[in-house]
C-alpha cells in the first residue's frame, strides 16, 4: 500500500514538467565542482557551483545518470563521481591502493560505452583528459585544496556548452535505450506486470537520525530475513522502474526545504495526496513550526481549514481525494515505519479539526489560539527541549491525531509529571491535558457531560477539578493578603494534586490567617462565598487522586486562575471607562 501510493505520486508528479522529479534512470545530484575542459581534453578551469557563505554554502543540483548503489565494493558512476573515482587523487581519508582501483573502474566504465557514444566529442574529450590530466592547471585552482580535503562529487563540462558531458544527447539516448531493455525475471508487486526485478533499491535519504548515506525501507541482508532461497530484493519483487519511482518520490518528499515534510519528534513525516489539493502544503503549516518572520502562519492555516470545512469541504470532490501520511524513523541501517495513515482529505480534515477543538482552552490574548505540535510536545519534555521528547511519544501522538483515537496515556502522564516537577500549569500543558481527558471520556463514555469545557465550569463535580479550583482560590487569597515571593503553589502543588488529604487541612488553616489580613471586608466575603461554593461539591479530601483526576486538578486550577485574571482585566477596563 505504501509503495503503491508513492509510485502513484511519482506518476502524477512526473507528468508535471515543473515538478523537479527525475525521469527513470536519472537523478538530481548536488555537484560542488565541475571540471571544464576544451574539446582537446585540456583543463580550462574548475567551476565552483556553490552559493552562500561559510557553512551555508549549497551546491547547485544537476540531472545526472542515476548513481550506482555503493556498499563496501568498488562501483563507478557514469561520467560523474567523487574526486577519488574521477581523478584518482589521494584525498584526506582515502587509501592509495583502493583509490587506484576506483579510478580504474571509472575510466573503464566510460571506455566500455558503445562506439556510437564514445564518438561524441564530449565523451572523447573526457577520455583524452583521463589519459593525461593536466595536473599543473588543476593544482593551481583555488578549489584544489578543498577537493583533496573533502573528496566532493564532481563531473565534466565542455567549454562553451550549457549541459554537462553526462547530459549530452548521445549519452542520454543510449541510457534510455539501455533502460528500456528488460530481462524479465518476475512480476512486480506494485504494478502487477512482468518486469525485471530490482535487486538493490535506491537508498532513502533525509530521514532524521538515519545514516547520512541513506537507508532502506525494503532490505534483506541476512539469511534469517529471506525465504524460498531468494536473496535480497527478490524476496519482495519490485520492478526496476517501480523501485525507481517510489524511491525517487520519497526522496523528493524528504528533500531539504520540502513543503510536504515535517519533523515530529524522531519521526520524519511526509504527506501527499492522490491529486493536487491545498492540504498537501497546509498540513505542514498547521503542524510544523512557523518561521520566525511569520509566527502567525500556523494560525492562518488552521483558520483556513475551519473555513474550508464550513464551506463544504467534507462533501466536495476535493474532500473525497485520497490523502496519505507516512512517519519514518531510523532503525540501524533500515528505516522503520512509525505510522501510516491512508484516508480522504475530508476524513483527515475532520480529525485535524477535532484535534484543535480538543486543545481549545481559555488563554491570554498574548497566546496563539492554535498550538504547533512541536510546542505541545516540548511542554512535556525536561527543560522544554525537543531533544528530551520521549522517542515514541511524538509518533504515537501524531497517530492519534490522524486516526482520531485517544491520545497516548504516556502523554497525559508526562504532562502531569511536568506540572508537579515545575509546580505550575501553563497554557500548553493545560491544553494537552484537556485534550487527553476529553478523548478518553468520548471513547469510554457516551455522557458528554464528562468532557471538560473550554473555560471555568462551575457545575463540574469531579473531586480533582474541584480541588484544583480550591487550590487556586487559596493561592489567590495568599497573594492578595501577603504578596509573597513564593506562594503555596511552589511548596504544596505536587502533594495537593496527588495526595490531597495530606495538605489541604493545613492549607485551609493558613487561609483563615490570610483572610484576617485582608483590609477589604467585601473581598473577604466574596472569597468565603467562593470557597463555600467549591467546598459544597467536596464531601471529603481523597487520600490519592488517579492520573486522570490529577489532570483534572490541573485543569481546575488553570481554569480558576484564568477566571481571576479575566475578572481583574474586566475590572481594570471598567475603571478606565469611568
Amino acid at each position: 500500500m505504501i509503495l503503491q501510493a508513492l509510485y502513484d505520486y511519482y506518476e502524477r508528479k512526473s507528468r508535471d514538467g515543473d515538478s523537479g522529479l527525475a525521469e527513470f534512470g536519472f537523478e538530481w545530484k548536488e555537484l560542488p565542482f565541475i571540471i571544464e575542459i576544451d574539446e582537446k581534453g585540456e583543463v580550462v578551469q574548475i567551476e565552483d557551483t556553490r552559493e552562500g557563505e561559510g557553512r551555508r554554502k549549497r551546491a547547485r543540483a544537476f540531472l545526472v545518470p542515476q548513481g550506482i548503489k555503493k556498499t563496501s565494493g568498488i562501483a563507478a558512476n557514469l561520467l560523474w563521481d567523487n574526486a577519488e573515482y574521477l581523478l584518482g587523487v589521494q584525498t584526506a581519508k582515502g587509501k592509495p591502493e583502493r583509490i587506484a582501483k576506483q579510478h580504474e573502474a571509472f575510466v573503464e566504465k566510460i571506455a566500455t560505452l558503445p562506439e556510437s557514444v564514445r564518438r561524441d566529442c564530449g565523451v572523447q574529450a573526457v577520455l583524452t583528459f583521463l589519459e593525461k590530466p593536466d595536473w599543473k592547471v588543476l593544482e593551481q585552482s583555488p578549489a584544489w585544496e578543498e577537493i583533496l580535503l573533502t573528496n566532493p562529487v564532481m563531473t565534466f563540462r565542455i567549454q562553451g556548452d550549457m549541459e554537462l558531458v553526462c547530459q549530452r544527447p548521445a549519452v542520454v539516448e543510449w541510457l534510455r535505450e539501455e533502460l528500456a531493455r528488460q530481462n524479465i525475471d518476475g512480476r512486480c508487486l506494485i504494478t502487477g506486470e512482468p518486469a525485471q526485478i530490482e535487486r538493490l533499491h535506491t537508498s532513502i535519504k533525509g530521514v532524521w537520525g538515519a545514516q547520512t548515506s541513506g537507508a532502506n525501507i525494503v532490505s534483506f541482508n541476512l539469511d534469517a530475513f529471506t525465504s524460498y532461497g531468494k536473496s535480497q530484493g527478490y524476496n519482495a519483487p519490485v520492478g526496476r522502474r517501480s523501485a525507481f519511482a517510489y524511491t525517487t518520490a520519497l526522496n523528493h518528499l524528504l528533500r531539504k526545504g520540502s513543503p510536504q515534510r515535517i519533523q515530529v519528534g524522531d519521526a520524519s513525516t511526509v504527506f501527499w495526496a492522490q491529486r493536487e489539493t491545498a492540504l498537501e502544503t497546509g498540513f505542514a503549516e498547521m503542524f510544523g513550526e512557523p518561521p520566525k518572520d511569520d509566527p502567525d502562519r500556523n494560525v492562518r492555516a488552521v483558520a483556513s481549514l475551519y473555513r474550508s470545512i464550513e464551506h463544504g469541504l467534507l462533501s466536495s470532490d476535493e474532500g473525497n481525494t485520497r490523502f496519505y501520511v507516512l512517519g519514518l524513523a531510523p532503525n540501524a541501517s533500515r528505516i522503520a515505519i512509525r505510522f501510516w495513515e491512508a484516508t480522504t482529505v475530508a476524513g483527515l480534515a475532520g480529525r485535524i479539526r477535532q484535534h484543535f477543538d480538543d486543545l481549545a482552552i481559555v488563554h491570554s490574548d498574548r497566546d496563539p489560539p492554535y498550538l504547533p505540535l512541536l510546542r505541545l510536545l516540548e511542554s512535556v519534555a525536561v527543560r522544554e527541549k525537543a531533544d528530551n521528547i520521549p522517542p515514541n511519544l511524538a509518533g504515537e501522538t501524531m497517530r492519534s491525531i490522524l486516526t482520531g483515537l485517544p491520545y497516548p496515556q504516556a502523554l497525559l502522564a508526562a504532562a502531569v509529571r511536568r506540572n508537579r516537577a515545575e509546580r505550575s500549569v501553563g497554557y500548553r500543558r493545560a491544553a494537552l491535558i484537556k485534550a487527553c481527558l476529553n478523548r478518553q471520556a468520548r471513547f469510554h463514555s457516551s455522557d458528554s457531560k464528562e468532557e471538560i469545557t473550554v473555560s471555568l465550569d462551575k457545575d463540574n463535580r469531579n473531586p480533582g477539578y474541584r480541588l484544583g479550583r480550591l487550590f487556586a482560590v487559596l493561592e489567590k487569597i495568599q497573594e492578595e493578603a501577603v504578596n509573597p515571593k513564593a506562594t503555596i503553589r511552589d511548596r504544596y502543588y505536587g502533594a495537593a494534586s496527588a495526595t490531597p488529604v495530606s495538605v489541604f487541612s493545613t492549607l485551609l488553616k493558613l487561609k483563615n490567617h490570610h483572610l484576617g489580613k485582608l483590609e477589604n471586608r467585601g473581598r473577604v466575603v466574596n472569597f468565603e462565598r467562593l470557597l463555600g461554593e467549591i467546598m459544597d461539591g467536596i464531601s471529603d479530601f481523597p487520600p490519592v487522586l488517579s492520573l486522570s483526576d490529577q489532570g483534572r486538578f490541573a485543569i481546575g486550577y488553570y481554569h480558576q486562575r484564568q477566571d481571576f485574571f479575566n475578572k481583574t482585566t474586566a475590572s481594570e477596563t471598567e475603571g478606565e471607562k469611568e
